[in-house]
């Protein structure tokens, strides 16, 4: 079709909240006058987990849906396809913008998500309806901020605290234990936000020492298929410390800050597709046998950051791309790398090539958390008086 120049979907913003209200207009550039039915719209989040499976020998492809929102409306022309005898509106030939709302539901939607073997995706899709022809159609993918996890709440600021001990035997002769004592001021954190991990470390054994501590990305994948269903797990390592070696008969009292990345946030049956959570792993390394003990913190990726109670200051957010070594960073779906332009220049094959895909989601971060304003803010003062 020729005379349609251009049909785009432009929103307000490209990250929304459950609850919010979905604004946007969509363009329609035509060069000539044309029979036009109607414009119809669908706002649709759905998830999507597909992978392959090798059952009695044969490869077979499993695959699951869930919808969250699935909602349409007519923003010019008929209402429904009733009026077939009725005359067929003509649009006249230039620019046109067409407005359109929806209400994002205030359920507890899970964040957008992109992974090999699940994507959670919300889009909005345009469709002409021209009589006697293929229906032109546009899309347009954006971004859900959810679910509402919310620092604050009680279940997250308990502290949490850990404990392991070792002795070592040779023979009749005990060696003096080796202890490991951990704690967490809260278990809950918005990506940008600094965890602070108390540890106290008592070496009376024989071999040297030291702490490592590791956070973990694990997602589990689930597609219904009989009684039993079809799972798959995947685990990444988001970032890794090691401190200072300890020595026998040493003792170590150190605070580790620990800044977490951009990453998807937790989903615990809030998607029946997909489950994605984290785990702190803290552990002392021994030289002559690697790692032994052992403490494991459950960790929350919230989407509302801790705040100062009884304070004004609030935490500055941004919104950023997960790093590229998690679930939720490392895929783009083929459909988002559609439209690239060789630009008459031969890359070098041993160079990586620079992708910019269409759509990716992004993820809530702090960008200066209420107690680095607060610390400031005091160091203001100081430096004043």
């Amino acid at each position: 079709m020729d005379y349609i120049k251009e049909l785009d979907i432009r929103l307000d913003k490209e990250y929304y909240y459950a609850g919010e209200i979905l604004v946007g207009r969509v363009i329609l550039d035509t060069s000539e006058n044309f029979k036009l039915k109607s414009i119809r719209l669908v706002l649709r989040g759905k998830a999507h987990a597909e992978w392959k499976v090798f059952v009695s020998g044969d490869k077979r492809t499993v695959k699951d849906d869930q919808y969250y929102i699935d909602e349409r409306a007519v923003i010019w022309g008929q209402k429904s396809n009733d009026g077939d005898h009725e005359a067929v509106p003509i649009l006249q030939r230039g620019h046109h913008e067409f407005p359109f709302r929806f209400g994002i539901p205030e359920t507890n939607l899970p964040c957008s998500f992109e992974s090999r073997a699940c994507q959670i995706r919300y889009y909005i899709k345009v469709t002409l309806d021209i009589p006697y022809a293929s229906p032109p159609q546009g899309i347009k993918y954006f971004t859900i901020i959810g679910p509402h996890i919310d620092c604050m709440e009680e279940q997250y600021l308990k502290p949490l605290s850990g404990q392991d001990k070792k002795v070592k035997c040779c023979l009749c002769c005990a060696k003096g234990p080796v202890t490991l004592s951990c704690s967490l001021d809260r278990s809950a954190y918005c990506c940008g936000e600094t965890l602070k991990l108390k540890a106290v470390i008592d070496n009376q054994g024989e071999d040297t020492t030291r702490l490592k501590v590791r956070l973990l990305q694990l997602c589990e994948f689930f597609v219904e298929r009989g009684v039993l269903g079809v799972t798959k797990e995947v685990q990444h390592l988001v970032l890794e410390y090691k401190g200072e070696s300890i020595n026998p008969t040493e003792k170590s009292d150190t605070v580790t800050n620990l800044r977490i990345p951009t990453l998807p946030t937790t989903m615990i049956n809030v998607c029946r597709l997909v489950q994605i959570y984290y785990q702190l792993v803290v552990c002392l390394e021994f030289d002559k046998t690697g790692d032994d003990l052992q403490i494991i913190f459950p960790i929350t990726i919230a989407t509302v950051p801790f705040r100062i109670p009884n304070s004004n200051l609030q935490p500055i957010l941004g919104y950023d791309l997960a790093c590229d070594h998690v679930e939720g960073g490392i895929y783009i779906g083929p459909e988002f790398l559609l439209g690239e332009v060789y630009d008459g220049f031969t890359s070098n094959e041993n160079e990586p090539r620079e992708i910019s895909p269409l759509y990716r989601p992004v993820y809530i971060t702090v960008i200066k958390s209420s107690q680095q304003m607060a610390s400031n803010s005091a160091d203001k003062r100081f430096n004043k008086n």
